[in-house]
């Protein structure tokens, strides 16, 4: 763990309101805290470099911060179930589907006291065989199935403990498969006891309530339990759904009830409901999925299943150490708070909006938290797998002064949705609150040797545009996509003129509407990066900051979502890409993601379009045909990931296309989204491959007097600093954002 580590408990605050930060220390000396303004989080010194700003105002020590665990792994807990088990024989029996045996012990089901240490466990254990274990804080008694329960395979299993001869018996076989092995079960031997178990609560997936510990990694399906030791015929009953067997259950957990909350029901008389910890994945494919349905809402029983991980983590839990209220006048920006201790520090960026229904500016820039979210502890592959990579990237931010830690060493923090968990599956939940290493001051995302030092990507990317607003004069407000969401368009109207970043990717459906109903009720959008408006995203209902991403069919993904498990467990709808969604960028913004490549840049040309009267204005004082050929992202504008005009998805037909990237580097490489491919040498568009690489510079009115202008480019904000400003590209996004603010109507062309 690092040394010194903090988070925030949100990502933007208003005046008058209170961020909290979240810090674990373990230097052994104290921690200096302050609040300061970023200018610019880039320590490219092509650039302005790092620049911050002092506040006067300190943040409150709420508590000295000290040495903090991070409480990995999901599991469920039902609260005092042991005192129905005290002195009871019992029976417990579920089905699952294990993702992960890797040589430890891993707990299905577990009652323990803390007190009197008896406790009566369904594990795997370290030899992967299915083991139950009862412990009345003397005498262990343990029970080993005949054979190891198979990895991604259906399993029905069960333990019984018969308390009056003191025996432990545990079974299971697999399901769904021809030739499955009977029911299998070992008996232990005969040492009557009774176990105390009162107040002591049933855990699923994990043992040990105070310290959670041996995380099972797999899927649990609706488990039963009765206070007696059911006989060989019952269990094979049960194994067959017989629900007559179901009617004297003292607690029957049905997982695919309200699968977008943290409770797990129980149908049972007692109503001994619990509840996840972690947000462990729910509305997944149970043990009776046939493929039928797609949607968990239509065949409840279908998936009834959790599946729980043991690097789940959705907060660090750790105590406040520092609050901020915001003072009343404090500007609308990028803040974070600086923590040092001796020679280690640690910093936590923030945004600062406007008081609700003002604005203090006619800009805003719109700030993709959400995004970064997603993004968090992204661990890059080439920083695991390529030594030299590594190696290059920890000289370079040795000597620039960056941040200095990477996801890829600090994975106790967990890993982004761009990663998978330790059983392989996709990390479909993303949370703030943890540190996120990437979303740091001076963060360095990418390094190769012939780009050395361009290679950044949101949070510290974003700051070019900041600074560059900065440099320019230009008064603008910070607004998030946080706010977005739950405001809509209400939060957009009072400005002329909306800025993204250069990479606004991630978005839930009242995001893209507040943005479109903006746009086509006049407003002015400025869509300033590339593979923007891809993927869609829930938020959990129950926690401010857990957001979820199913990465369903298409898209460039770092994994895929199981068949049957593309809908979203925090609202039901169907996830992926907007595209798959009927809603493609080219909707809203008039171009979307077509191609990605290494982190290499390039340049626009201008078109014949650029000639139109309708842009003169974009033009002014701009007399180069070539646009962008630098930059501090990938040394170019148009680079990494790139957009491109449809009309058969979604790009108006009086759009004009006033600028085309080209030459891109063909050892980049460069490939097209998958959504584009239909066969080996047929795209979805009809074109040639070659031809679909490159951002189109695009712009296009709206109705009620609005316009959109768009880049394409995800580098494109790079090289607004470029020669302090005085370039091409800082040029005309000068004449869009003059021209967008002034209030003065856009015209829909006649035809």
């Amino acid at each position: 763990m690092l040394p010194l580590a903090a988070y925030a408990d949100r990502l933007s605050v208003r005046p008058h309101e209170t961020i909290r930060f979240h810090a674990a220390n373990a230097t052994g000396q104290a921690v200096d805290a302050k609040i300061v303004r970023v200018i610019c989080a880039d320590a490219n010194p092509a650039g302005p470099g790092i620049v911050l700003e002092d506040v006067s105002v300190s943040p409150v020590q709420l508590l000295e911060p000290t040495a903090q665990k991070v409480p990995h792994g999901s599991y469920a807990v039902c609260a005092n179930v042991g005192s129905k088990l005290s002195g009871n024989s019992l029976t417990l029996a579920c089905r699952v589907f294990p993702t992960y045996v890797n040589g430890r012990e891993q707990v299905i089901a577990s009652c323990a006291h803390a007190q009197t240490k008896m406790a009566v466990e369904l594990l795997i254990d370290e030899s992967g065989h299915l083991c139950a274990r009862a412990d009345n804080g003397v005498t262990r008694i343990e029970s080993q199935a005949t054979r190891v329960l198979a990895q991604r395979h259906w399993s029905y299993v069960w333990l019984s403990f018969d308390a009056e001869t003191g025996t432990l018996s545990v079974g299971g076989n697999r399901l769904n498969e021809i030739h499955a092995p009977p029911l299998v079960a070992t008996t232990a031997f005969t040492a009557p006891t009774q176990l105390v178990l009162s107040q002591a609560p049933l855990m699923f997936a994990a043992a040990n309530p105070a310290d959670p510990e041996r995380h099972f990694n797999g899927k649990i399906e609706n488990p039963s339990l009765w206070l007696r030791s059911l006989s060989d015929t019952e269990l094979a009953a049960v194994a067959n759904n017989d629900a007559h067997c179901l009617n004297d259950a003292l607690a029957r957990w049905n997982f695919s009830h309200e699968p977008q909350g943290r409770v797990i029901h129980d149908e049972g008389a007692n109503a001994l409901h619990g509840e996840v910890v972690n947000t462990p994945g729910r509305a997944m494919t149970s043990s009776r999925w046939d493929g039928r349905e797609m949607h968990f809402a239509h065949a409840p029983d279908q998936y009834a299943a959790i599946h729980f991980h043991e690097d789940d983590l959705d907060d660090c839990r750790w105590p406040a150490s520092y609050e901020w209220t915001v003072p009343p006048d404090t500007r609308s920006a990028v803040y974070a708070l600086i923590l040092n201790a001796g020679e280690v520090q640690e910093n936590v960026p923030f945004h600062v909006v406007p008081t609700r229904g003002k604005s203090t500016a006619r800009i805003a820039v719109l700030a993709s938290t959400l995004t970064y979210t997603i993004y968090g502890n992204h661990a890059r592959q080439e920083y695991d797998t390529n030594s030299e990579w590594r190696r290059d990237w920890q000289e370079q931010v040795a000597a620039w002064g960056c941040y200095p830690h990477n996801p890829g060493d600090h994975r106790e923090y967990g890993l982004s949705t761009y990663n998978t968990h330790t059983d392989g599956s996709g990390i479909s939940i993303a949370s703030w609150r943890r540190p996120m290493l990437n979303v740091r001051i001076g963060y360095l995302t990418y390094c190769h040797e012939n780009i050395r030092g361009s290679g950044l990507r949101h949070f510290p990317a974003d700051s070019h545009l900041s600074a560059w607003l900065e440099q320019q004069d230009l008064a603008y407000d910070i607004i998030t996509d946080w706010e977005l969401h739950h405001e809509g368009q209400e939060l957009l109207d009072h400005y002329g003129v909306v800025l993204t970043g250069s990479h606004p990717e991630y978005h839930t459906r009242a995001m893209i509407d507040a943005l479109k109903n903006y746009r086509d009720a006049g407003g002015r959008l400025c869509y300033l990066g590339g593979n923007g408006f891809y993927w869609k995203i829930a938020k959990s209902p129950d926690m401010d900051g857990v957001i979820e991403i199913r990465r369903g069919e298409g898209g460039i993904r770092a994994w895929a979502a199981d068949p049957g498990e593309y809908y979203n467990q925090f609202d039901g709808e169907y996830g992926g890409l907007w595209r798959r969604n009927g809603r493609a960028p080219q909707h809203l913004t008039g171009v979307g993601f077509t191609a990605q490549g290494n982190f290499h840049g390039s340049y626009y040309r201008r078109t014949a379009a650029a000639a139109d009267p309708r842009v003169a204005w974009m033009f002014a004082g701009v007399d180069a045909e070539i646009i962008g050929n630098h930059g501090l992202s990938a040394h170019g504008a148009a680079g990494f990931e790139l957009d491109r005009t449809d009309k058969r998805l979604g790009t108006p037909e009086h759009a004009l296309v006033v600028a085309s990237s080209e030459d891109h580097p063909a050892d980049a490489p460069w490939i097209l989204v998958p959504e584009e491919v239909l066969t080996h040498i047929a795209t979805w568009p009809g074109e040639s491959p070659e031809s679909l690489i490159r951002a189109d510079m695009t712009f296009f009115e709206t109705p009620h007097g609005g316009a959109v202008f768009s880049t394409g480019s995800i580098t494109f904000c790079g090289s607004l600093l470029t020669n302090d400003g005085d370039n091409e590209t800082s040029k005309i996004v000068r004449n869009v954002v003059e021209r967008f603010r002034d209030p003065s109507p856009f015209t829909l062309p006649e035809n």
